[in-house]
């Protein structure tokens, strides 16, 4: 009997945990939470409805609740008037009258909270609402208990709630009435203050720790000075706080936390539905038969499948993360991995948390945009081709359609023994029966064995920018710099990832659609992407391209400190420019040296989640894209002063998150070089007027082809892909910048790193004066000293001012030896080790 006892607890052990895994299999079912939050969501609105009548009937029906007949109460005329019911009736009389009081409303709040989570409409961190609504449903409901206990005899509402009134009571019977008042009080300060921790973190190390510390040791706050970015994620105190050493219960913090991440990550994106083609099934009869009307031998039988338009998507903004961290430790050796003391991961987007993305209602809708097929053109071209080539001999066993906005392909397949190079040197011949504009062979199309003629459409389509933007590959898309240019020829939207390109060389003729591509590619990076996270040079000699995007300045631009205006036009500011990029783009090196990552991906990643110490200089990096409008103009009058930092922007700043686009009207050897072809794999060519044209643009014939007006081929690879560009004009893009410069910004543009010229020498330090110094001369020697960095733009950034007074302050601290002289790019030599020896130099001054 024992041995039977022990063998049936263990299979009631063995099963237990079979048991559990299939009710935790079950509850992480999607559909079955869907339905779970839908019917939390759908008993909260009841239960508003029945909370909300009770106010109102709540008089009326007392009698009968208090009268507890239930077979009343389920009678059909039971006289209750509630909305909700007798239930509604009752369940708002107990929880308002006999519970909460009419801070029973928070209830409703979570209950509708968590029912969102479930259907996975928000992603809500439940604990925290659980929380709050928890400490707001006690705290009311003792307030409203003691500031109306004398309305419980009168009124048939108890506002506070049988729990309010008795809590209170018994409160004011150990601590008097003026001790609730100031308990309460203290109560819901401490809340105001949980929830605006952030802010009284940045006031206090802006007025009380600056006065204190300056009170105190005759200096300002220098060696904890920590970064505008990071101020959310630092100590009260405005320096680094040592955390001691983590117990084993905060090691094993982090497991409820994984969990809740786990909760809360999105399930995997589906793969994006491609915009079904519109095909054209052209199967001959036979090579030999004679062209006729009607179904008969030799006519080209049709099968037509349309696409229904995809419907636009409202753009939402991505959802910024919100995950728990454990408790970090301060490293102690160099070897081991930074850990900061804030539990929440650093989120960029907090700076304009109030930001929104453009909407797909600021761009034009086209009624004509759909491609749409004409029977007895496509009958018509079939004739012809067909006829054209047996004129030369040539027969083919089958033809097909692919009707685009613009062109059509035909794809076609010869009959055995024909030689390829003889349908390809047909091209205008086939180009003269079909009175096209010009048509472009593709022998063999790669993957298929056929051969392709594209012939431009007689009634060709827009394709709209809102189409292209609010399809769902766009809106669903993970790439990290995702461009949408267009429409390929079987009506597809064709997205790229300028993050992988990594540069792009535009050029084309004069008026084929050039700076409406431009405005595609920023127009995709602007409904995407926070001003956190992107940053835009502007190069534009024309001086008439991108003025309209001047009103984002303080959003998406980044320029020079002294520079006055947010779009480059003068030649002699874009070498400046460039140089600086370049410095930038060392300085970020170092950094992800010092992080010991190999891209920008995986540094802010790790910044993210404060791995990394701003102390030592580590910041939040954000993408910056250098959009150069007519590169031939530069080239013409800077020459290789403009060719050597573009070429070394090219080679290198793929990794740090530096991407450059630009474009010419030019497209000879002498403006696209050897060494710009070679550092821009990805190019786009739209209709050029020569052969060799697009030979220098695409190393191949074709654009010569195209039918201008966005017509345009993309190269990246092997082979060419033709797309029709999206038409995105003027007052769309004006409309989508006037919606984002309406918002809240940051102070100023994004500040680019100054730049020495290297060959200019040292400056003159013959008219910097000591006996004047600036004010700042003491706390800007401190600061150099203690960050180990001789740079303008960082006592510009500390001290908050203007680039020329730190140019100023620079040149004195040189002159007091304190400095060395510019070394280009490099940063100056800081002659101090310690802020010992510092002040005794200052003290003898």
């Amino acid at each position: 009997m024992k041995k039977e006892k022990d063998k049936s607890d263990k299979k009631d052990t063995a099963a237990s945990p079979s048991f559990f895994r299939k009710v935790a299999a079950t509850w992480h079912n999607e559909t079955l939470r869907f339905i779970v939050g839908l019917m939390l969501v759908i008993f909260s609105v009841y239960l508003l409805l029945a909370f909300s009548s009770f106010f109102f009937t709540g008089a009326a029906d007392q009698s009968i609740l208090d009268s507890g007949n239930g077979k009343d109460l389920m009678a059909v005329d039971n006289g209750v008037k509630n909305y909700a019911g007798s239930r509604g009736a009752q369940l708002s009389s107990y929880l308002i009258n006999d519970c909460f009081g009419i801070s029973s409303f928070f209830i409703l709040v979570f209950l509708a909270a968590a029912g969102l989570k479930l259907m996975k409409v928000r992603h809500i961190r439940l604990w925290r609402w659980f929380i709050c609504c928890s400490l707001l449903l006690v705290w009311f409901s003792v307030f409203f208990g003691f500031a109306f206990a004398s309305l419980y005899e009168d009124s048939f509402i108890y506002l506070g709630g049988m729990h309010g009134y008795n809590v209170s009571r018994w409160l004011a019977s150990q601590v008097g009435a003026p001790g609730v008042w100031l308990l309460l009080l203290v109560t819901a300060i401490c809340f105001l203050i949980y929830f605006s921790a952030r802010t009284v973190v940045w006031l206090r190390g802006v007025f009380a720790l600056n006065f204190l510390k300056k009170k105190k040791d005759g200096q300002e706050k220098a060696e904890g000075e920590v970064p505008e970015e990071f101020t959310t994620s630092w100590t009260a105190e405005g320096k680094k706080r040592p955390t001691p050493t983590p117990t084993p219960a905060v090691a094993e913090e982090p497991k409820p936390v994984v969990e809740e991440k786990a909760e809360e990550e999105p399930e995997p994106e589906e793969e994006p539905e491609a915009e079904p083609s519109q095909e054209i099934s052209l199967d001959l009869g036979g090579p030999s038969r004679p062209a006729a009307t009607g179904n008969r031998g030799g006519e080209v039988e049709m099968t037509v499948e349309a696409a229904e338009p995809e419907p636009a998507v409202p753009l939402e903004p991505a959802a910024a993360p919100h995950a728990d961290d454990p408790e970090f430790q301060v490293e102690t050796h160099e070897e081991e991995e930074y850990q900061g003391p804030e539990l929440e991961p650093y989120n960029p987007r907090l700076d304009l948390e109030n930001y929104h993305f453009p909407t797909l209602d600021l761009m034009k809708h086209y009624d004509n945009a759909e491609p749409t097929i004409d029977m007895d053109e496509q009958n018509a071209n079939k004739d012809k081709i067909v006829s054209t080539l047996r004129s030369f001999g040539i027969e083919i066993s089958s033809i097909k359609a692919t009707v685009g906005p613009t062109v059509t392909l035909y794809e076609i397949t010869p009959e055995q023994g024909v030689r390829i190079s003889k349908i390809r040197g047909l091209e205008d011949d086939i180009a003269l029966s079909l009175s096209a504009l010009g048509i472009r062979i593709i022998a063999p199309i790669p993957g298929k064995g056929t051969i392709g003629i594209e012939v431009p459409n007689s009634n060709p389509k827009i394709v709209s920018g809102q189409s292209i933007i609010g399809s769902k590959k766009f809106q669903e898309s993970t790439y990290e710099l995702p461009i949408a240019l267009g429409k390929t020829i079987t009506n597809e939207v064709f997205m790229v990832d300028l993050a992988k390109m990594p540069h792009v060389l535009v050029a084309g003729a004069t008026g084929q659609g050039k700076s409406v591509g431009l405005n595609a590619i920023i127009t995709s990076l602007l409904y995407k992407k926070h001003p956190a996270e992107l940053k835009f040079v502007l190069v534009d000699p024309k001086k008439v391209e991108f003025s309209i995007y001047s009103v984002i300045e303080h959003h998406f631009l980044a320029k020079l400190p002294d520079e006055a205006e947010p779009i480059i036009t003068d030649v002699t500011k874009v070498v400046q420019t460039l140089n600086s990029i370049c410095v930038e783009m060392d300085t970020r090196y170092d950094l992800l040296k010092a992080a010991h990552v190999r891209n920008i991906k995986e540094y802010n990643e790790k910044f993210i989640n404060r791995r990394l110490n701003p102390e030592k200089g580590h910041k939040y990096m954000p993408y910056i894209v250098v959009v150069i409008d007519e590169f031939g103009d530069l080239i013409m009058t800077a020459g290789k002063d403009v060719e050597l930092p573009i070429a070394r922007i090219a080679q290198l700043a793929r990794a740090v998150g530096i991407h450059m686009i630009i474009a010419t009207q030019r497209p000879t050897t002498n403006i696209i070089t050897g060494t710009i072809k070679a550092n821009f794999p990805a190019r786009i060519a739209f209709r050029v007027s020569a052969m060799v044209d697009s030979r220098t643009i695409l190393d191949r014939p074709g654009a010569n082809q195209l039918i201008g007006r966005g017509d345009m081929l993309f190269l990246q690879g092997a082979d060419p892909v033709r797309v029709q560009c999206a038409f995105i004009d003027t007052p769309e893009v004006a409309e989508i910048t006037k919606f984002i410069a309406r918002q809240q910004g940051y102070p100023t543009a994004f500040y680019l790193p100054e730049y020495v010229d290297e060959n200019a020498g040292g400056g003159d330090l013959g008219d910097v004066d000591l006996g004047r110094k600036d004010p700042l001369f003491d706390d800007a020697a401190r600061l150099i000293v203690t960050h180990q960095q001789g740079s303008t733009s960082l006592i510009q950034r500390k001290f908050s001012i203007g680039y020329n007074r730190a140019g100023r302050l620079m040149d004195q601290l040189e002159k007091a030896g304190i400095v060395g002289p510019a070394q280009g790019s490099k940063p100056r030599d800081v002659y101090f080790t310690d802020i010992v020896s510092l002040e005794d130099f200052l003290s003898k001054m």
